[in-house]
């Protein structure tokens, strides 16, 4: 345990842990479940990093001039927003299933506000979000997170951020496993209403005086909400799939900024 002593070493060496725990505060999945005050968030960055400076060593920082330390923050800031970017838009993988299950059911242009995100979202897309963040919350994922950001410094040591160019092809490689998950997620409905338009196309070829758009639409509907109920029971293991490919990207951000 270090004892505090007000100089300017210890100072800066501080500020540059409160930046980056700032920027992983205001960017990361812990506090989507509610409109967390940015008040709270600030104090949570604090308090944070006063925990993280006891159990780090205070490393001589090597800059120059007022130029150089602005470098240095802005570095640090970059790498806790890029943490909790890459684990905040894995949590939106459900969001965006649920938004295309509402679009094949019929259920698009039923919205309502979001008052996490601060826009409109989807019925579906929005139980998804909240079923993944109970789940989270009861499997203590938050915890780990936490336990996670703290140990990036023993990685990524403070003013030792090294933002490697091959992030952007992790950011690639993430929109690839975005789609292929939430396709996964989505793939019983979709199959279910692809053989719904399937026996629709006959019934309009056999009986052309019936209406197969009124008929359709009461069909998917009461067709995609039962499909949706029979898998619930699967979303559980969407959870556990979400939270490795969580912490995998998680790991891969702090390779490439050590």
């Amino acid at each position: 345990m270090q004892q505090f002593a007000f100089t300017v070493e210890n100072l800066e060496f501080f500020l540059l842990i409160v930046v980056r725990t700032s920027g992983f505060a205001f960017s990361s999945p812990i506090f989507r479940i509610a409109d967390v005050p940015n008040r709270l968030k600030a104090g949570f960055s604090i308090v944070f990093s006063i925990l993280i400076f006891n159990t780090v060593p205070v490393l001589p920082l090597q800059y120059t001039g007022v130029v150089g330390f602005a470098v240095l923050a802005v570095k640090e800031a970059l790498c806790g927003l890029i943490l909790g970017y890459f684990t905040n838009i894995v949590m939106s993988i459900v969001g965006f299933a649920g938004r295309i299950i509402d679009m094949e059911i019929g259920l698009s242009m039923v919205t309502e506000f979001d008052p996490v995100t601060k826009v409109e979202s989807s019925i579906t897309g929005n139980i998804y979000t909240y079923f993944l963040t109970l789940m989270l919350l009861v499997m203590n994922f938050h915890y780990f997170l936490i336990r996670a950001f703290a140990d990036t410094y023993k990685i990524i040591p403070v003013a030792g951020v090294n933002i490697h160019e091959d992030i952007y092809t992790l950011a690639g490689s993430f929109l690839i496993d975005f789609f292929l998950i939430a396709f996964r997620i989505v793939l019983p409905v979709y199959g279910t209403m692809l053989l719904i338009n399937v026996v629709l196309g006959v019934m309009v070829k056999v009986a052309p005086q019936m209406n197969m758009f009124v008929i359709g639409m009461q069909i998917k509907i009461f067709a995609g909400l039962a499909v949706m109920v029979l898998i619930i029971g699967l979303l559980p293991g969407v959870t556990d799939f979400i939270i490795n490919e969580m912490k995998t990207f998680f790991e891969k951000a702090v390779v490439m900024m050590r």
